[in-house]
């Protein structure tokens, strides 16, 4: 079972950055423009530091979507994702699991961490525009 699952990993790979790569997006999307989804609370212009994050976010997961400069985009993303978690949620409540005042409401920020972490050692995948790019200068 494990070969026949091993030939699977770019594929699996590639969606698992696809995926996370648009839900990132679609957050600084949200924060930015309320699209796709109304955002709770309005981010103006060039304030600090919510309409830089929002800017990260849909760069850094557009970039990580499509598998460009994967490796990059992903470290970005996850320091963005720790430096919101300590600063944001951690001060609220020690457990992230609940929303406060039982918990901090920082699951989403703990997950988006490490899955940009692990993006940044294993990279965008067999389907995405840097293995392209690799295959196009060998």
């Amino acid at each position: 079972m494990h070969p026949r699952l091993a030939r699977c990993s770019p594929a699996v790979l590639s969606l698992f950055r696809l995926v996370y790569g648009l839900l990132f997006a679609a957050y600084g999307s949200r924060s930015l423009f309320s699209w796709p989804v109304r955002s709770p609370v309005i981010v103006a212009f060039g304030s600090w530091p919510g309409w830089y994050a929002g800017l990260i976010e849909i760069i850094a997961g557009l970039l990580i979507a499509v598998g460009l400069f994967t490796r990059a985009a992903a470290f970005i993303a996850s320091g963005q994702m720790a430096v919101a978690y300590f600063w944001i949620h951690q001060p609220k409540a020690l457990w992230p699991v609940a929303d406060p005042p039982a918990g901090n409401g920082g699951s989403l920020a703990i997950l988006f961490c490490f899955a940009f972490f692990l993006l940044v050692f294993l990279g965008g995948g067999g389907y995405s525009i840097d293995a392209l790019r690799r295959n196009a200068r060998a």
